[in-house]
Order: structure tokens, then sequence, then C-alpha cells
């Protein structure tokens, strides 16, 4: 019984499992933790005020805050704005390498009333977080 090519298919199949499941390269793991994401009215020195799931359509402008964490490398993320299930915006910002790293993307209801979503997407579209809420 020959059990150099069964020796080398299981090598191959560690091999291959190691690469695809290591958190070094899984496809899962975007490099860094979201500690917050909200939607708010404003933001004033770095930070979401008005924290809130319902706007009135008074608004004009609604805020989406991302707080992300131990950024394992220099990324990009995507914030994703829909109305009523249609994309109105994609908004593409870098993550720094670092400790923390805070940012936002802001979007005008031009008197749109009704159900909005905001997605955070990695570079390859892979949605990481969302948030809901209302303009009334």
């Amino acid at each position: 019984m020959k059990l150099r090519p069964i020796i080398s298919t299981i090598f191959a199949t560690i091999t291959v499992s190691l690469i695809l499941f290591s958190p070094v390269f899984s496809m899962d793991d975007p490099g860094f933790t979201i500690s917050r994401m909200a939607v708010c009215e404003r933001i004033s020195d770095r930070e979401p005020y008005g924290i809130t799931d319902t706007f009135s359509i008074d608004a004009g402008t609604v805020f989406c805050f991302l707080e992300a964490k131990d950024i394992e490398f220099d990324t990009t993320i995507s914030f994703v704005w829909y109305f009523e299930g249609q994309e109105k915006a994609r908004i593409s910002l870098p993550l720094q390498k670092g400790r923390r790293w805070r940012t936002y993307s802001s979007k005008k209801l031009a008197n749109l009333k009704g159900s909005w979503t905001v997605e955070l997407q990695e570079s390859s579209g892979i949605v990481l977080n969302t948030v809901s809420f209302q303009v009334q």
C-alpha cells in the first residue's frame, strides 16, 4: 500500500484548513472591534449627541457614529445608507491601525420620511453592523 499519496493529501488538507481558519486570514474578522455605532442628531468633539432611533424630518441631517478599537491594520470601511431598502449613499472612510479610532458619516434626509438603515461594511462588502431608524 502506498502511503505517500495519502500523507500528501492529509498534509495539504491540514495546510489549507490552517490558512482558511487562522485568525490572520479569517474572512469574518475585519481586524477591529466595533465598540460603539449609533445614529444621532450631531457630533461634537468626535462624540455622538442626541442618540435616538426616531428623528423629525425637521432634523435635516442624521449622523452615524462609529468607534472602533484594537485596529490591527489600516483599512477602509463604508457607511451605506438605505431608505426603504434602496441605497441612497455610500461613504468610504479610513480606519488607521491603533488602539482606538472614531469616525462618522452624515446624510441629509431630503424630506424622506420612513425607514432608514445604515450598514457598516468592510472593503469586501461584508456587513459588519447595522443600525436602523425612523424619520417622521
